[in-house]
């Protein structure tokens, strides 16, 4: 089984790695890139490329939008479906950042801070942060900030497949009601909410995702793990 991770904002693969040796017990994990399109609905093309199935699709965030984009366009590839920290809310409904390619170095230590909950604003996580942000630079921050996502609450019902729900407790750029939207309009889903995490549950609570997976998952997983 494939494993498709799927970052969110101005983050690249390096948000996955505390989970990666455990996620090989899933499958083979593919990092989705996001940097190189400028729709949404491009990067679920991109990612569909890299796969024939089956494939569990975990997005986080921003990838949240792209893994729903990849059900939608191939449900019979996908056997299950994780949707960390995420909305169907639309571009008009969330808060944006102020655009600034031509200066952009980094994310602000104030927006990163902000993502982590109190207990987790250390310097090596805010700093391991901005160099995810760094590393994809300005041009990505301008298409990414200009990225149009569609309200799907409505289209949320096409969803068959196995679907998990994944809010942080703490999140203070995600709502737990948007968790809730999304578990109650997809049929069968699982809803998690993580205690002590802000918005950056892999890089704040990987073992307790990991668990959730785990627990959501369980009948994917090969019978000797």
């Amino acid at each position: 089984m494939d494993i498709l991770l799927i970052p969110g904002f101005m983050l690249d693969a390096d948000l996955w790695s505390e989970m990666r040796a455990a996620l090989a017990d899933f499958g083979r994990a593919i990092d989705i890139d996001t940097a190189m399109d400028s729709t949404i609905d491009g990067i679920a093309a991109r990612a569909l490329r890299v796969t024939n199935g089956p494939a569990l699709v975990i997005g986080f965030s921003m990838g949240g939008y792209v893994a729903r984009q990849i059900a939608y366009k191939a449900p019979h590839r996908i056997c299950g479906l994780a949707l960390v920290a995420t909305s169907s809310r639309g571009s008009e409904s969330l808060p944006s950042p102020p655009l600034r390619p031509g200066t952009f170095r980094e994310l602000s230590r104030a927006a990163v801070a902000r993502s982590l909950h109190p207990d987790h604003r250390s310097e090596a996580l805010i700093v391991r942060v901005q160099d995810m942000s760094r590393r994809l630079g300005g041009e990505v921050f301008a298409r990414q900030t200009q990225f149009h996502r569609d309200d799907d609450t409505a289209r949320l019902g096409e969803i068959t497949c196995p679907t998990l729900v994944v809010a942080a407790a703490q999140d203070e750029l995600r709502t737990i009601d948007e968790s809730r939207t999304l578990h109650e309009h997809i049929p069968g889903s699982l809803l998690t909410v993580i205690e002590h995490s802000g918005h950056l549950i892999p890089l704040e609570q990987p073992g307790l995702l990991i668990a959730a997976l785990r627990a959501a998952f369980e009948p994917l997983l090969p019978a000797s793990s």
